[in-house]
């Protein structure tokens, strides 16, 4: 074990695989080796699980680093990262792990390479504690290609638990720094639309209830706009059974929020459908900018940019604060939040601002 590895304790704050992703990750950008200890010690199964695992495997490949202690089950594991390089890389956690984690560990190393990479992911596309990968296209895509990072994402196969079977083919070009962004205007909700899927042997009306009782639960709350919520059996491209929602509000300001639930056995589809209603209209409730999911996925782009960001959000959850802390331990990038009392709604809303460590793309 390299005796200048910054340690990193994975029980901390959220103390979950999130502490895992950002540190490999920034581990992999800045060149630092790292040893993280107490992997997801607080769990009912500590350690790494097959996705941590699988995600762990693709950044060490994505830097031709060496990975120590890589095991399921393992809770300390060290990462000594080597040159970023580009090419074709694949993970698979053979479960339905979400292919959308392996994209957030993935993604930040990939913008830094010398040239395209291609990420072959497999599992879970649409999966609980974890966003689906439609969130991951009509949310965090756009938002994040503010900071200047280009990436498409073809969705060749959608898995569902427990099964998995998904395949998302991801193309990363590379960049040479990243631009700071700045959020703090929300404007107007303009537009409400999304799509209430079923997948495999789930009969179709199961579709149409989740939409129709999540337009019910929002109209309630927001009576003059045109809600779409399409309902769409989805019969090739899916893997195993599934269904689920997700909605999506944009503001006048290009804002986006979502709100999103999946069907579990014995839960009725007007239940899934509330839920994801409810979510999103928590998360356009307060005046901020982005809702809770995007918030801690945006801190280490805000770590890596040249310059200041600036972010409007709701309450700041543990997640996003367990980013930060990482962030900080790895990079030289500093952050305040600086809590905004806001004249025009009741809710609190935050500032995270971030003065960037301005990471130059060597390769490049």
């Amino acid at each position: 074990m390299d005796s200048t590895a910054v340690e990193i304790d994975g029980s901390v704050m959220e103390g979950g695989g999130q502490i895992l992703r950002v540190s490999a990750a920034l581990s992999c950008i800045t060149g630092t080796a790292i040893k993280i200890t107490k992997i997801r010690a607080g769990r009912s199964t500590p350690g790494l699980r097959p996705q941590h695992l699988s995600g762990l495997q693709l950044v060490s490949d994505l830097c031709s680093g060496s990975l120590q202690g890589a095991s399921i089950g393992s809770t300390d594991v060290s990462l000594t990262p080597g040159k970023i390089r580009s090419g074709s890389h694949v993970a698979d956690p053979q479960t339905a792990g979400s292919v959308c984690l392996l994209l957030q560990v993935a993604l930040p190393c990939a913008v830094f390479a010398d040239a395209a990479s291609q990420l072959c992911l497999k599992g879970g596309t649409n999966a609980e504690m974890a966003p689906q990968i439609d969130y991951t296209l009509k949310v965090f895509k756009p938002i994040v290609e503010r900071f200047g990072i280009n990436f498409d994402c073809d969705v060749k196969m959608r898995g569902y638990y427990p099964k998995g079977g998904g395949e998302v083919n991801v193309t990363v070009n590379p960049v040479k720094e990243l631009r700071p962004v700045t959020l703090t205007e929300r404007g107007n909700i303009t537009k409400i639309h999304g799509r209430a899927f079923v997948a495999g042997v789930l009969p179709f009306k199961l579709a149409k209830d989740m939409s129709t009782a999540a337009v019910r639960t929002i109209r309630k709350e927001i009576k003059e706009l045109y809600i779409n919520i399409q309902a769409l059996q989805e019969k090739e491209k899916a893997c195993g059974n599934g269904n689920g929602i997700i909605i999506i509000a944009e503001s006048s300001t290009g804002c986006l929020f979502a709100g999103s639930a999946l069907g579990k056995k014995g839960v009725y589809a007007d239940k899934v459908g509330i839920e994801a209603a409810e979510m999103l209209l928590r998360n356009i409730r307060h005046n901020g900018c982005v809702d809770e999911f995007l918030q801690d996925q945006l801190i280490i782009f805000m770590a890596l940019a040249k310059g200041t960001s600036r972010i409007r959000t709701g309450a700041v959850t543990l997640h996003t604060q367990t980013a930060i802390h990482i962030a900080e331990q790895l990079t030289q990038a500093k952050f305040t939040i600086s809590k905004c009392e806001d004249e025009m709604s009741s809710s609190v809303t935050y500032i995270i601002e971030c003065h960037g460590s301005g990471v130059v793309n060597p390769n490049l």
